[in-house]
């Protein structure tokens, strides 16, 4: 299959055409040439050709719930693969809590079994502990062998210092990466969102930031302890970003992520009771949203992490005191943060999507240049992204996006040799 990618501007620091407009062929997977004023050769190729369209090293998501095995009510592999590509992703890292959960060489083996014949390049986390429950740690040695990117217990965080740091040492032996949502669970055990003005308000029990503070604290202390990698998820809390920038000038392998939503909305926002902002760690207050956003441009926040989890209608059309957490959100992740953040720069938001991930968990470096395996993500940083239920690749449609105008679009992928358009 060829593929002409025409007058598409470069951003990928690696490549010797960075910040150039350029075309580029893609023959059989492999980028050929990059030239200007390729032809086409009479329509046997299939040509793309936009205005201000970019094209970048492919993106990777750190933190996807794809439900398969046994929750394929909500997502599959399949469909979130479709979401994924359709988000500007060639690589997703997909959660352990499934049933049975991801703890054994076998679960490993058939996500990345399954997986191959897909446009997205779907990774394993393996659970850190026997079924999630943070008691006795899992078969991690296998696992990664067997093909698991990194170790995290998901949604279910790892409440134990002694069984983590046993976990951070455990996997130093193979150089691994702890992923960690940083949420004291005995902490707000039964808030519904951020505790502050607005949940007041609301009459609701809150989620004090103080329980993801904790966490950060101690497992920072624990990771130097150890001298490990560990990586934060879904950080909230302007006080964790301070633990962790400090963590990371004293030297120490500690790096975090960010949500688009943590970005996008605070707590003023969930007001009007909308099940699909209940989220957890919870959206906060204003002003550490637009703190957020400030780590974000000075680099303190390392990737952006869909947290996407998808959620049938039972579980979220519901009063909000009994529905679940999460929304879907890779379609969206993108335009979210593009939208709230303009004045990123591109290759800021190369790095964020993906350059950074690539770092972190050891993934096989892309660029773009003639002979390299095309892993790449077109997109626009001025186009226009509206979700609706008709062009909704996942199997839920839990989003607070859903109909919402936002700046920025992703034009498709380039994977595994084929071509996915939006």
């Amino acid at each position: 299959m060829k593929i002409l990618l025409r007058k598409v501007s470069i951003a990928d620091a690696q490549s010797p055409y960075n910040g150039q407009v350029k075309d580029i062929l893609i023959e059989n997977g492999t980028i050929t040439t990059i030239a200007d004023g390729l032809e086409d050769n009479k329509g046997e190729v299939t040509v793309v050709a936009e205005k201000d369209a970019i094209v970048s090293p492919g993106w990777v998501d750190g933190f996807s719930h794809f439900n398969d095995p046994g929750f394929e009510f909500k997502e599959t592999l399949e469909t979130g693969a479709a979401a994924a590509a359709a988000g500007g992703y060639t690589d997703v890292f997909v959660l352990p809590n499934t049933s049975p959960i991801v703890q054994s060489k076998t679960q490993v083996e058939y996500i990345v079994g399954r997986s191959k014949p897909l446009p997205v390049n779907i990774h394993p986390l393996g659970a850190i502990t026997k079924n999630t429950e943070g008691h006795e740690l899992a078969e991690m040695y296998d696992m990664q062998a067997s093909g698991a990117i990194a170790f995290s217990d998901g949604l279910n965080p790892l409440q134990t210092s002694g069984l983590l740091l046993k976990a951070l040492q455990y996997v130093k032996a193979f150089d691994g990466v702890i992923v960690q949502m940083p949420i004291d669970t005995s902490i707000g055990k039964f808030g519904l969102m951020n505790e502050g003005i607005v949940s007041t308000r609301m009459g609701l029990p809150g989620i004090p930031m103080m329980g993801e503070e904790l966490i950060v604290a101690r497992d920072i202390k624990l990771a130097r302890y150890a001298g490990s990698k560990l990586h934060f998820t879904g950080v909230s809390s302007p006080k964790s970003l301070e633990y962790i920038k400090r963590a990371k000038d004293a030297g120490l392998s500690v790096t975090c992520s960010v949500t688009p939503y943590h970005l996008f909305f605070c707590d003023e926002d969930v007001q009007g009771y909308n099940t699909n902002l209940k989220v957890n760690p919870p959206l906060r207050t204003r002003e550490a949203m637009m703190l957020l956003r400030e780590a974000v441009l000075d680099g303190t926040i390392d990737c952006i992490a869909s947290h996407h989890l998808p959620h049938d209608w039972d579980n979220k059309v519901c009063e909000f005191e009994y529905a679940k957490y999460g929304m879907i959100g890779l379609q969206t992740a993108y335009a979210a943060v593009n939208h709230s953040l303009p004045q990123l720069g591109t290759e800021q938001i190369v790095q964020l999507f993906g350059g950074n991930a690539c770092k972190i968990f050891g993934l096989q470096p892309t660029t773009i240049a003639e002979g390299c395996t095309a892993s790449l993500t077109i997109f626009n940083r001025n186009g226009n992204t509206r979700l609706a239920k008709e062009n909704n690749k996942s199997r839920s449609i839990n989003s607070p996006f859903l109909d919402m105008e936002l700046t920025g679009k992703v034009m498709g992928t380039i994977n595994k040799g084929t071509i996915t358009l939006n």
